[in-house]
């Protein structure tokens, strides 16, 4: 939050237009601080509530959730000193969710939790911009249905792996595994083991990044680190170091969005290939021409970031056998790795 705004939150309440589908799910009331110089009040909701983009707060402007000193009000009004704003942020209608026949790569299932391992490239569950071809759809059609979760438009699904992160995932089929598991992650139980390969050498042999991660003020899409941000913790382990590249085992403590990526980058060693947290052309500047046109060629053959959900293991939310899986590394990353090996050798 910024400006000092005085603001409370309420929880989920009905609707007021009767829409079953759609329910207030927090009511956020800010109170203008007398020393707020005029703003537009899409912009000023954009910046102080941090699911909002500029867009979703005219959207919400416009369908009447939000009211100033009690009235509706046009996106374009300026927000003063000692105004009251009350936002009503409404649930996404659910999606239809269509069965896909996609192929999956089912690493063990039985008929409560499935492990898939997911190719980069895949979309665990659909949303806007990514309505078909997701891991959800391809479930829908193996199994049928999938355990009820809070959000119906990712059923059974109690953890996500980045688009292009490939690895180990469990989903839940049925009810009473998703909510037991859940608490697993919640209470971070869960074993989870990444491989990445990262630019530059790393400053020691392991290491732990303990440092909170929140939405960028810029991008809402992307993270950074930053002091108000939820605390997030990633051990790491140099496996393999190469002239201008690291092999990492990393472990996670926490599950933030695109935690790993994020402490990474701000560790300065991002992850190779990673178009979104600078590990792809920002670092070209500090090799020279011949490793450059080696990355060219990496490029090429890798266009994704290289990093990879190994392992995962738990306790059965049901059997309440312990269970641990592993999977290999996929072929993009074995190919690099051979590669830099390969160069490696030369010296």
């Amino acid at each position: 939050m910024t400006d000092n705004s005085e603001t409370s939150h309420s929880e989920e309440i009905e609707s007021q237009d009767g829409d079953e589908s759609r329910k207030v799910i927090r009511s956020i009331e800010i109170k203008i601080p007398m020393a707020k110089e005029p703003e537009r009040l899409d912009v000023f909701l954009a910046r102080q509530v941090s699911e909002l983009t500029r867009s979703k707060a005219q959207a919400a402007i416009s369908e009447g959730a939000v009211t100033v000193d009690g009235s509706a009000v046009k996106t374009s009004h300026k927000v003063r000193p000692g105004q009251l704003i009350r936002l009503e942020v409404l649930s996404r209608p659910p999606l239809e969710l269509e069965p896909e026949d996609i192929p999956l790569d089912v690493v063990w299932e039985d008929r409560w939790l499935v492990i898939i391992n997911k190719p980069a490239g895949m979309v665990v569950h659909p949303a806007a911009g990514n309505r078909s071809g997701t891991l959800v759809n391809a479930l829908l059609a193996h199994y049928g249905e999938l355990a009820t979760a809070d959000d119906p438009d990712r059923p059974g699904v109690v953890h996500r792996l980045d688009k292009e992160t490939s690895g180990l995932l469990v989903v839940c089929k049925r009810d009473p595994a998703l909510s037991k598991l859940a608490e697993q992650f919640r209470k971070r139980k869960v074993k989870r083991e990444y491989r990445a390969i990262s630019w530059w050498q790393m400053s020691a042999k392991k290491g732990i990044i303990d440092e909170p991660i929140g939405r960028d003020q810029r991008d809402r899409k992307k993270y950074v680190v930053r002091q108000d941000g939820k605390p997030s913790i990633t051990h790491w382990e140099l496996l393999e170091k190469f002239s201008y590249l690291s092999y990492l085992k990393l472990q996670l403590e926490t599950g933030r969005t695109h935690q790993i990526r994020v402490h990474l980058l701000n560790a300065g060693n991002p992850v190779f290939g990673d178009p979104n947290y600078a590990g792809r052309n920002r670092q070209l500047g500090r090799l020279t021409s011949g490793q450059r046109k080696q990355v060219a060629v990496y490029f090429e053959k890798v266009s994704r970031q290289m990093l990879h959900a190994r392992t995962l293991g738990f306790i059965h939310p049901v059997t309440r056998k312990e269970l641990f899986f592993e999977t290999e590394l996929p072929e993009d990353f074995t190919w690099l790795l051979e590669e830099l090996r390969g160069s490696a050798s030369l010296k």
